[in-house]
Order: C-alpha cells, then sequence, then structure tokens
C-alpha cells in the first residue's frame, strides 16, 4: 500500500490525520492550518488510502480502520518518529480516537475536530448504512437526495483525484465499523482537545467522548458546522492547546 505524506517546518512532530474525501490540500493547506501550526511543529501529513495521491484499493476490507490506523504508525516509524502529536479531523478523528485507545504511547497530545461520534462509539445508524457509498456511485449527483450524503459526493466531484469507488469502499467500511467501548479510552494519560462547531449535525455530540477519555478539554466554535476546520476562529484554541505542550 503506497502512502502518500508530506512534511512541513521542523521541531516537535505533529501527525495530521484529514477527513473523509479530502486530503493533504484540500483539508490542511487549502484551511491554512499547514501555515499556523509550521512556526510550532514539524508537520506530517499523509493523504490516507482511498484519498489524495495515496494508493487507492476498491476492497472493502482494506479500508478497516485498523489498517488506516495502522498506516499513520507505519508512516510514523518510516520518518523515525517515536512519539509525536496527533491532530485528526472527521474521519481522521476516527482513526485518531482507534490510535488514542489502542496505541496511545506513541502520542503526546491529541487534537479531535468533528469526530464522527457514531463510528467512534457507536451504535452504527443502521437507517443511514450504505447512504454514502451510494452517493459516490450515483451516476448523476442530482439523484442524491440525502441532505449530507450530496455536499461530500460534490466535494468527490471537485477534486480532481478522487476515486468514488475507493471513496465507497472507505464509507462502507465505516459503516460496518465496531465501536470503541468507552473503557477502552480509559488509559489515555496525555492531554486531549476536542473542538467541535456548534451546529455539527455531521459529527454528532461529542460529550459521550469527552466523558470517555480522562481530562479531555472541549471547546465549540459558536455558530459553525461540520467546516469548523475553515473557520477563523479554530486556529487560535488548538495553537493554544499546542503552545501549552
Amino acid at each position: 500500500m503506497k502512502i502518500h505524506y508530506e512534511t512541513f517546518g521542523d521541531g516537535y512532530p505533529i501527525v495530521l490525520v484529514h477527513g473523509y474525501v479530502l486530503n493533504i490540500t484540500w483539508n490542511w493547506v487549502n484551511s491554512g492550518l499547514v501555515d499556523a501550526l509550521k512556526p510550532i511543529r514539524r508537520v506530517v501529513a499523509l493523504d490516507c488510502r482511498g484519498h489524495g495521491q495515496s494508493d487507492k484499493p476498491h476492497d472493502t476490507e482494506a479500508y478497516a480502520v485498523e489498517n488506516m490506523a495502522g498506516d499513520v504508525l507505519n508512516l510514523m516509524d518510516h520518518l523515525g518518529i517515536e512519539k509525536a502529536d496527533l491532530f485528526g479531523y472527521s474521519m481522521g478523528a476516527v482513526i485518531s480516537s482507534h490510535l488514542l485507545a489502542y496505541h496511545g504511547e506513541r502520542f503526546r497530545s491529541a487534537v479531535l475536530t468533528g469526530p464522527l461520534i457514531r463510528f467512534i462509539l457507536g451504535p452504527t445508524d443502521e437507517a443511514r448504512a450504505g447512504v454514502m457509498a451510494d452517493a459516490m456511485l450515483a451516476d448523476d449527483i442530482s439523484h442524491i437526495t440525502d441532505p449530507t450524503a450530496r455536499p461530500f459526493r460534490a466535494l468527490a466531484d471537485a477534486i480532481p483525484v478522487s476515486d468514488r469507488q475507493a471513496l465507497a469502499a472507505c464509507a462502507r467500511s465505516l459503516d460496518e465499523s465496531q465501536p470503541i467501548p468507552p473503557a477502552d479510552f480509559a488509559a489515555v494519560d496525555i492531554p486531549v482537545l476536542i473542538v467541535n462547531g456548534e451546529n455539527d449535525d455531521v459529527a454528532g455530540n461529542p460529550d459521550q467522548l469527552v466523558a470517555a477519555i480522562p481530562g479531555v478539554r472541549k471547546v465549540i466554535i459558536e455558530g459553525a458546522d461540520h467546516l469548523v476546520v475553515f473557520d477563523p476562529r479554530f486556529k487560535e484554541p488548538v495553537l493554544s492547546f499546542l503552545e501549552e505542550e
């Protein structure tokens, strides 16, 4: 599995794990977060499998969360990074939650933004299973009526390197993912910041995750939605948190 990555700046490493359909450029560069983080961290960002310039298998099993989390750990090993800060957005926050629960010793702190609660703690919404995958495979975006899936399909169409079959397989894997028992977060002993938009109907209420992770801090950006990483107010709490570490 070829995983594309890029590094920016110097200093203590922070690993960035992007959201569904996005990639390094669309999630981290276009939002201004790479430029904001470079003065205080060595930024290490990967294109998750199925996205960007990384390999894009079409089988659902390839996108099991442990495989996607393994890509992060393998990249750290490849770069000789024993421990790093971690920053995950949306799907990246699902992957980062798995890393926190089962590989927490590799990280010094973590930022989770827009964590998709139903894919982290469950239960999986059976009524919505397959909706995102179907949207990715639809012949015409005008046939998609689901108000959550349609913007993701529009985004996939806007990103030239998108492979909609790979994105559909990734979505099916998320739908089939096993939740993390809250008790599995009990051993997390590093600082964790959760930042959500007040009106984020995609991620869901983060309070269950806040309750599961010991000592977590929560920041809610008033009026923001799931695209909170593009809100100019987002950078301040993240940078303040990281500068404390």
